[in-house]
């Protein structure tokens, strides 16, 4: 059957239209099958409808013939998800007649649910005059078929050639960068691609050379220019993408493949392709998450050097409103095509959610969806929605839909305007509980941004970040002049180090390490405790860097035993004797914490109590640990879910620990800076929170407008629930009864 099925799909496949497609199928399946009868029931959901598509068997009718979601056995196939498979269809207690199509002749019935990524596009049947059921084969291929149809609707969905859904869209892509936007979309097809460039010999080695060397110097200057553009708008580590840039491009290596392939007789435009497509293919090949979006890096800035290659005067559009700029892969050169207030949303056909496009896309507030399958001639000049926090993508949306969305919209912008005038207060419920807020910092916490007064200090450094962007091992001089920064911008406020966190999703480029499962592998303090020389060298420059200012706490990651910390001990206790014996005053000996992210912590919690001053929550890796889920996986990101009642429950027993050992605690995820997630926080008996720079506001806000005994009594209440849509249908009708519900629209 497997040769079948082959032809069977090829049929379907080289098919013009998606009618003739479906129709292919039923007859090459009644013929393959040996049976009387086969059709296709498309759903259609806005409708709660399985519409018959395609038939072989039945009569044609001239209407459309359809069955409501909950009625007859294809309305149970689909309700149910699963196949259903009667020796007499007529007997069946969901059997439902549908006059004038020749239904009654058939006895039989199987039925499969075409299904794509949890969501059933239709139901795939066929039937047979005889009283028998379909045996385990053709069940086989049946449900092999329906599997192999669902990615071939999937795609038509996709490419607007869906049934009756004329020129409305409604795709979906990666949420990079939340907000809503609606706007007319704008295709940006002025960039060059790599993959247009053909194989092209030179006549004049010397020209081509002199040709790539401006490019070369006319991208690092786009660069800089880049950089300087935004420098009032981002903070430092936001910025530092674009000295990334910088690097790549004077990177000798680069140069010198570069100009080998020119030597060898290849024109400029060519020599690039072959080079930069090497470059990044060996990146993308790579099983770690982070070196894989890098290979992106190099590819755009390939198509830069392409751009300056040309070297053609480019008409600067100009924009008298606000537009969604769509394109094939978004660059940090994009995003400053159009003026900052003229740029609605984005929307990439590739790219990750981690790419630095679309950081730079949050670090603007520019709402940004990523691996988006439009078509552009369908979607350009075209009014658009743009969902950033569900990764919707709607095009020429129905009145009702616009209407709800510009509500949104308008709600978006007048909850920042208010939430804006609690940032300089001090963070109090309702009844009078002291919160304490706090930043999480990356490559700085730049004192030009405005929520540095906002803030009690910081309560996560990550120091990985300036290794990330070396080249190198950064020296121990080079390690005190940025911390002493960061120190110095909170002289009167804690700020929590975080010492070196690589591996993961964090692997430095100059240190290869290749793992089977980075994420359980050779990361956090397991790398600094087999490189004591790496970590002695970052805490004597943490030490160091703190004289005088004394604000400095260390914090060690990835902790999953007690042995693992007295081993960090006996070394940071070395580097403090060490940097001691060379400072002529008293030396301040930092407070030591460690991060709470390895579920094994958590039932050694009691033997803290006199090892350490502090511990800090890591939600993020907690959640993923319990939940046995790669969070970078968008196969499984459904399933990573800090909701989920174990999480919960764990977060409570830690809580718990914590005030029975008198160990201070704070939480330093991302669970912190959401609203429904600080709520439940405060509840279960947390003060201290850390989070990102853009939730400060809306945080404080929030908790200033909730008592600590109702967030405590909603705690209690969703605890005791076992799903975790209990958990959020709870806590949306509790922030709803408190009039905050613009906070927690859909998708947050």
């Amino acid at each position: 059957m497997l040769t079948q099925l082959r032809e069977i799909v090829d049929k379907v496949v080289s098919a013009q239209t998606l009618i003739e497609a479906l129709d292919q199928l039923v007859m090459s399946t009644c013929q393959a099958m040996k049976t009387d009868c086969c059709s296709v029931y498309i759903a259609n959901h806005e409708r709660q409808l399985y519409t018959l598509m395609a038939t072989q068997g039945l009569h044609k009718s001239q209407r459309r013939v359809s069955l409501r979601f909950n009625q007859g056995l294809v309305g149970l196939v689909g309700r149910s998800a699963e196949l259903v498979n009667v020796a007499d269809a007529r007997v069946h207690p969901h059997f439902k007649h549908l006059p004038g199509i020749g239904e009654e002749s058939f006895r039989s019935f199987f039925g499969t649910p075409i299904i794509h990524q949890r969501q059933v596009l239709g139901v795939l049947v066929v039937q047979q005059r005889e009283k028998r059921e379909f045996n385990e084969s053709e069940e086989s291929f049946l449900v092999t078929l329906a599997a192999q149809l669902s990615g071939i609707l999937a795609h038509a969905k996709a490419q607007g050639m869906w049934f009756e859904q004329g020129n409305k869209l409604h795709l979906t892509g990666s949420a990079a960068s939340a907000g809503v936007a609606v706007a007319k979309a704008w295709w940006d097809d002025t960039q060059p691609l790599l993959e247009h460039v053909a194989p092209t010999s030179c006549l004049d080695v010397n020209f081509e050379q002199e040709r790539l060397t401006i490019a070369i110097e006319a991208a690092s200057t786009e660069f800089r220019r880049l950089r300087k553009r935004f420098d009032s708008e981002l903070q430092k580590e936001t910025l530092a993408i674009f000295d990334l840039f910088s690097h790549l491009l004077n990177d000798p290596m680069l140069r010198k493949d570069l100009k080998a392939r020119i030597a060898c007789g290849d024109q400029a435009e060519w020599a690039v392709r072959q080079v930069v497509e090497s470059y990044s293919a060996r990146f993308a090949n790579m099983k770690d998450q982070y070196l894989k979006e890098r290979a992106q890096d190099i590819r755009e800035l390939g198509q830069r050097l392409l751009f300056f290659l040309r070297d053609e005067d480019v008409d600067e559009l100009q924009w008298d409103e606000p537009v969604v700029l769509l394109t094939r892969e978004l660059t940090a050169a994009m995003l400053a095509t159009v003026p900052l207030g003229k740029l609605a949303a984005v929307v990439a056909q590739e790219g990750a959610a981690n790419s630095h496009a679309a950081i730079l896309s949050r670090a603007l507030g520019i709402p940004a969806i990523m691996g988006v399958d439009f078509v552009p001639h369908t979607v350009h000049n075209n009014l658009v929605i743009v969902d950033g926090y569900r990764g919707d993508f709607l095009v020429n949306p129905n009145r009702h839909v616009l209407v709800e969305y510009r509500r949104l919209l308008r709600e978006e912008h007048e909850l920042a305007k208010t939430v804006e005038g609690d940032l300089d207060k001090e963070a109090y419920t309702k009844d009078n509980q002291r919160i304490m807020v706090h930043l999480n910092a990356g490559l700085s916490a730049d004192t030009s941004i405005a929520v540095n007064k906002g803030v009690d200090g910081v309560g996560l450094y990550r120091t990985e970040v300036p290794f990330l962007l070396q080249r190198s091992f950064p020296s121990e001089e080079e390690q005190i002049n940025q911390y002493r920064s960061i120190l110095q911008t909170y002289p009167d406020q804690t700020v929590v180090m975080r010492t070196l966190d690589i591996g993961g999703d964090k692997p430095l480029p100059y240190l290869t390490i290749e793992e089977d499962n980075p994420f359980l592998g050779w990361r956090g303090i397991r790398f600094t405790l087999d490189h004591p020389e790496i970590f002695l060298i970052q805490v004597r420059a943490m030490l160091r860097a703190s004289i005088g200012l004394n604000n400095m706490d260390i914090l060690l990651p990835m902790i999953s035993g007690i042995a693992e910390l007295d081993e960090a001990k006996i070394l940071i206790e070395r580097a403090y004797q060490e940097v001691a014996a060379q400072y002529d005053g008293e030396l301040r000996k930092p407070r030591l914490g460690i991060m709470i992210e390895v579920p094994s912590m958590l039932y050694q919690l009691h033997a803290l109590a006199d090892k350490v001053d502090f511990i800090s929550v890591g939600s993020n890796d907690l959640t993923q640990y319990l939940l046995a889920v790669d969070r970078n996986n968008s196969r499984v990101a459904s399933v990573y879910d800090a909701f989920h009642p174990a999480v919960l429950n764990a977060l409570k027993h830690i809580i718990e620990s914590a005030e029975r050992y008198q160990i201070p605690v704070c939480v330093c995820g991302e669970l912190a800076g959401d609203p429904i997630g600080a709520i439940l926080l405060v509840g279960m008996g947390y003060r201290s929170l850390s989070m990102n720079t853009r939730n400060v506001a809306k945080i404080k806000y929030i908790l200033r407008h909730v008592s600590a005994l109702d967030m405590e009594q909603l705690a209690d209440d969703v605890l005791a629930v076992h799903l975790s849509c209990e958990v959020r249908d709870r806590t949306t009708l509790f922030v709803e009864q408190h009039g905050l519900g613009g906070f927690i629209r859909a998708g947050k």
